[in-house]
């Protein structure tokens, strides 16, 4: 039995978001089986450090853990998470019932995914749902919210209070489609938006001067922690969207340390997007120990997070090199 934990407060996250204050979050995976002791002495080491960690729901379609049973652990440990809700593998009703259930929970904080495709992951076979999409499921967590569901009806006991975020991605090679579903979700009630992995941060800085500019909500840019070469090739072959520059391969291939060379290019990403947006989100599969150290070199923490106007350093462009 886990130790017992008095409930956080009414979201930090939350709280933070609208403060205007810089936002630190970062991911953590549901274990693949019913031990949670990594999980937990991973998010451990973030407690104090992010405003919230994010739970995944079946990233890459590879099965875990249920994220929402996740976060409930997570926030019985004082850990305040972001449960991810993905549309592939359960209809509307699943759905609505596993939002009603957070709430009950006391877990407020929710990214809407529209979810990977089941053949990349470890069970091709699956049959997909998709019965939503992320805009529409936005659409249905604003129906709740209001004391609806999504038929219209009341729901009588209660209506929720979901702080709800989406996914962007910046580096989309379709500018109109990126503005045009980012304008549908922020239509949709969308109050964060957390980006997909950033190796582009020209095109990140284009992205929030233009089609992000006056949205009044927070952008959290993805910051991974690469660790090797071999795992650049590695994103590069396996994750959908994603590029990792050759130059930085190479930065990495070169170093004595790579893990260390990647600390330092992810510290130099946070330092960049600081410079640009309300907040980063830090990915660091199965090292997520390594990113409070990871922060502190890029002199980013919560006690000196509030958010500052964006003026970029002459030396933005050559932080990670070319």
């Amino acid at each position: 039995m886990h130790e017992n934990h008095s409930p956080l407060p009414i979201s930090s996250f939350r709280s933070a978001a609208l403060a205007g204050n810089f936002l630190i979050t970062a991911e953590v995976a549901p274990p693949k089986g019913s031990d949670v002791s990594h999980m937990l002495q991973m998010a451990a080491t973030l407690k104090g450090r992010v405003h919230a960690v994010n739970v995944t729901d079946g990233s890459r379609a590879v099965l875990r853990m249920s994220s929402l049973v996740a976060s409930a652990i997570l926030l019985h440990q004082g850990i305040e998470p972001i449960c991810q809700i993905a549309c592939r593998d359960r209809n509307r009703i699943g759905i609505q019932a596993d939002l009603m259930g957070a709430h009950a929970l006391g877990i407020h904080n929710i990214l809407a995914l529209t979810g990977d495709p089941v053949k990349a992951g470890d069970h091709p076979q699956a049959k997909p749902v998709f019965d939503l999409e992320a805009v529409r499921l936005l659409q249905l967590i604003q129906k709740l919210n209001q004391g609806v569901d999504d038929n219209e009806k009341p729901l009588p006991d209660g209506a929720t209070d979901l702080f709800t975020g989406a996914a962007v991605d910046p580096q989309c090679p379709s500018w109109s489609g990126l503005q045009s579903r980012f304008e549908k979700k922020l239509a949709a009630g969308a109050q964060f938006f957390q980006s997909q992995l950033i190796t582009d941060f020209d095109r990140l800085d284009k992205f929030m001067n233009t089609i992000a500019a006056g949205c009044n909500k927070p952008i959290l840019a993805g910051i991974f922690l690469l660790k090797s070469a071999k795992n650049a090739e590695f994103i590069n072959r396996c994750v959908p969207g994603v590029q990792i520059p050759q130059h930085i391969i190479d930065r990495l291939a070169q170093a004595k340390d790579p893990l260390e060379e990647g600390m330092k290019i992810a510290a130099e990403q946070v330092k960049i997007a600081q410079q640009l947006c309300q907040g980063v989100h830090m990915m660091a599969v199965r090292r997520e120990d390594l990113i409070p150290e990871i922060l502190e070199m890029a002199g980013v923490g919560l006690t000196s997070s509030r958010l500052t106007s964006p003026s970029v350093p002459e030396e933005r462009i050559q932080l990670i090199g070319n």
